[in-house]
């Protein structure tokens, strides 16, 4: 049995993903509101619902970790790997996470979260 729960990794993970998310959609919106388009306002308005969904979620999830006592730390790091270490219960888990993955990861949730902007919009 694993110290960590496996339904409390998807968490620990979202601490992970979250925030990078943030970035990478906040300075699209940049580019946006600095570029040369045309018609901004429905890019803006695309990228702002999918920034303010990830900071729902980003909330819930701190939420959810604080009451339960859970921490993610960023360990060492290189150009093929970086290490995030997990706290929960009293146990520590060191995961290492291939950097390509955490790239496409990111990249699956932008596209996600693009996307239910795009159902409220």
């Amino acid at each position: 049995m694993p110290l960590i729960p496996q339904e409390e990794i998807v968490h620990f993970e979202n601490m992970i993903y979250l925030p990078m998310v943030l970035i990478v959609l906040e300075r699209d919106r940049t580019l946006f509101e600095n570029g040369s388009f045309k018609l901004k306002r429905p890019y803006l308005e695309l990228v702002e619902g999918a920034i303010s969904q990830v900071q729902k979620e980003l909330k819930e999830t701190k939420i959810h970790m604080r009451k339960r006592q859970m921490k993610v730390m960023r360990g060492a790091g290189d150009d093929t790997f970086t290490e995030y270490v997990f706290y929960h219960g009293g146990y520590e888990d060191h995961r290492r996470y291939l950097n390509l993955r955490l790239r496409n990861r990111v990249e699956e949730l932008i596209r996600i979260y693009l996307s239910m902007a795009e159902m409220k919009v």
